[in-house]
């Protein structure tokens, strides 16, 4: 779907538009529309077909391309390898490549994942990367090959992303803790929960304002604060006020194809000094989230 505003200055292409953070995107563009927004999804764009690609992007004189169209299926990534490597690498390059082809600029949307949470304190982007699995090893493989195109980038890295739209862990825990009298959540794998509404605001505000183009190379964005995956399920059943009983328990207690990062901290001072934001805490914007599901 295209949307156009009156006032004609950039034409941005969102590829992934009907997952959780190009759904976000529409909404916050929707709220001061001043470029023109091409929404896509494989429907209408399949950027695993390069020459595809080259057409829409060169046709419709595209000048910043933001990518959030990702296999995001961690376990299932292990059997998938190669479908996972098509969208999450192979398909990244085709955007780079015709970004830099076309003199356009990418967004791209990556992915805690590509460190192994070995750390005990955040993950800053200059860290080493070490990939556990095949979700990470494609993600970061599509970051590699965004950065040897040469065109002009801004990457970003997020963690534990969920909203109103689509599937996610809020909205998971919002229909179990309504169904079930008990449940069980991992605690020994901490991170940072991210409202992909608080990320929407940053990529439709560095596009509105021209940002992307003074700034570059890899950045960190996840919400403030720092919990486990049982807190967060306490802080989501207690927002929902249901009386599901939750009890901590560890990740060996669901086996798993892949092993998941026990430590997914981002530090976000490079984001937070070059744009000059201030970032909402997780539990701040996780009412946000629960008052809109709770409308709904």
């Amino acid at each position: 779907m295209i949307i156009q505003s009156i006032f004609m200055n950039k034409n941005v292409l969102i590829t992934g538009a009907n997952g959780q953070l190009g759904n976000e995107i529409r909404v916050q563009m929707g709220k001061n529309p001043t470029d023109n927004y091409f929404f896509t999804d494989v429907n209408e764009l399949d950027i695993t077909n390069k020459e595809m690609l080259e057409s829409f992007i060169s046709y419709h004189k595209i000048d910043v391309v933001v990518n959030c169209a990702a296999y995001t299926q961690v376990d299932k990534a292990e059997d998938d390898a190669k479908i996972a490597d098509r969208i999450n690498n192979k398909a990244v390059q085709n955007i780079a490549e015709t970004c830099e082809k076309n003199n356009a600029s990418i967004i791209h949307i990556s992915t805690d994942y590509v460190f192994d949470g070995s750390n005990n304190f955040p993950y800053a982007e200059n860290m080493p990367t070490a990939p556990l699995g095949v979700y990470g090893k494609t993600k970061l493989a599509g970051e590699n090959a965004v950065i040897e195109s040469k065109c002009h980038f801004v990457i970003l890295r997020t963690s534990w992303l969920y909203s109103s739209f689509g599937g996610n862990f809020v909205k998971t825990m919002q229909k179990l803790t309504s169904e079930r009298e008990s449940l069980n959540v991992v605690f020994d794998q901490v991170g940072t929960p991210t409202y992909a509404a608080d990320l929407a605001k940053i990529i439709v505000g560095l596009i509105a304002n021209n940002s992307y183009k003074t700034i570059s190379g890899i950045y960190h964005y996840s919400n403030e604060g720092v919990c486990s995956w049982f807190d967060f399920a306490v802080e989501i059943r207690n927002l929902f006020q249901h009386t599901c009983a939750i009890s901590p328990c560890l990740s060996s207690e669901f086996p798993s194809k892949v092993k998941r990062p026990h430590f997914s901290v981002l530090d976000k001072s490079k984001i937070k000094k070059d744009l000059k934001i201030t970032i909402p805490h997780w539990k701040e914007s996780l009412k946000e989230c629960v008052k809109i599901l709770s409308n709904n």
